[in-house]
């Protein structure tokens, strides 16, 4: 892990001399900043990017937030929101206009795609394409957004940062991908060429399963745009505690990450060698292709993975959920709880498929787990 990216997690940009000396950020729990004259508060207004007036422009907790998050994945800026939806829909709607075009890549998130089915209202159109699939073959003259996951949430599937991004900027097209599987810690897409990186910082950002934010992460001319329409306008911001949390959460991301990533890495393999399971869902098992992207664009995995289970059906994916202890069942990632869940309805719609979060519980814990649902199946 690079020992930059821990400073960043830790002390970057905290300027202790300037708060006593504390320890911790301290949190500016303010909606409004005054100033002594008219005429201060009317320079402030004509520098809004960069003044503090009104919580939902700027705010200081949040902007140590927004300049660790930008340094973390080598962007020039960065704009913090209260969700991971808010930052997407602050992203999409400052960019987008009517007859344009967004290609998706990878499964995408799935609220964001309800977003963009909301967005064909307004003229926004939406298709989406695997990452192993010809890009160009899918590119149309109103493409104006790829919208990218790598690795996605579900099958964990990856794409080619670097050739996506090269084809995207000789037409002039922008590339937008969600880096909440990997964290700024596993991959940096900008290096890549990529032009704009979203997270949910509710996930291992966040990493306590306490709060709820999003970010954006791009060169300052495309946050600016952001700021000006999405963000102002919209109104999604970040509160100062919510910040707090997620700064709090920073300070030992480099360290629960390397634990997510060893207990998972044991759990695929577990997985990949029990007769009961068809596929296991893991960048760190890719074959061809995938391999050879992971191996350039990941500095590490995760811990969130996929199963499939042969002859699967709900009633079976029921049972090994259901039989599951330690896991809990519920959305969401990154916490230091184990979680499980399937896509899959009792109607048989949706993708028969058991999502693990694999958590920081001890590693024979988590096995044992597993194997109740086995068993639970054979009986």
């Amino acid at each position: 892990m690079d020992p930059q990216d821990r400073h960043i997690c830790s002390h970057a940009f905290e300027q202790r001399q300037d708060h006593h000396g504390a320890v911790a950020p301290p949190v500016y729990q303010t909606s409004i900043f005054t100033f002594p004259d008219l005429e201060s508060f009317s320079r402030a207004q004509l520098a809004e990017r960069e003044r503090f007036i009104y919580s939902r422009g700027l705010n200081p907790t949040v902007k140590l937030l927004e300049d660790k998050l930008a340094a973390l994945e080598r962007g020039q800026a960065c704009k913090a929101f209260a969700s991971g939806m808010g930052a997407i829909s602050a992203t999409l709607f400052s960019l987008l206009k009517h007859g344009d075009h967004v290609l998706r890549i990878n499964q995408t998130y799935g609220p964001s795609v309800e977003l963009l089915d909301h967005m064909a209202r307004y003229g926004v159109s939406h298709d989406g394409i695997a990452g192993d699939q010809q890009l160009t073959d899918h590119l149309r003259p109103e493409t104006r957004l790829i919208y990218i996951e790598s690795p996605s949430s579900l099958r964990m599937e990856l794409a080619d940062l670097e050739a996506i991004s090269a084809i995207a900027r000789k037409r002039g097209i922008l590339t937008l991908i969600d880096n909440t599987w990997a964290t700024p810690l596993f991959q940096k897409p900008l290096t890549h060429g990529i032009d704009m990186v979203v997270h949910s910082l509710s996930k291992y950002i966040g990493g306590h399963s306490d709060v709820v934010g999003g970010a954006v992460i791009a060169d300052a001319k495309l946050i600016d745009r952001l700021f000006a329409n999405g963000h102002q306008l919209l109104g999604a911001a970040l509160s100062p505690h919510s910040a707090s949390l997620i700064l709090r959460g920073l300070r030992t991301l480099p360290v629960r990450m390397a634990e997510h990533q060893r207990n998972a890495l044991a759990v695929a393999r577990f997985l990949a060698d029990h007769p009961q399971v068809a596929a296991v869902h893991h960048p760190s098992l890719a074959k061809g292709a995938a391999a050879d992207w992971a191996a350039r664009q990941l500095h590490g995995h995760s811990g969130l993975l996929s199963l499939a289970l042969h002859h699967p059906s709900y009633s079976r994916i029921a049972n090994f959920i259901d039989a599951l202890e330690l896991m809990r069942i519920g959305v969401s990632w990154g916490g230091y709880e184990s979680l499980a869940l399937s896509p899959m309805r009792p109607d048989g719609s949706g993708q028969p498929l058991i999502r693990l979060a694999i958590g920081l519980e001890h590693i024979d814990d988590i096995i044992d787990d597993l194997e109740r649902g086995f068993a639970a199946l054979e009986r």
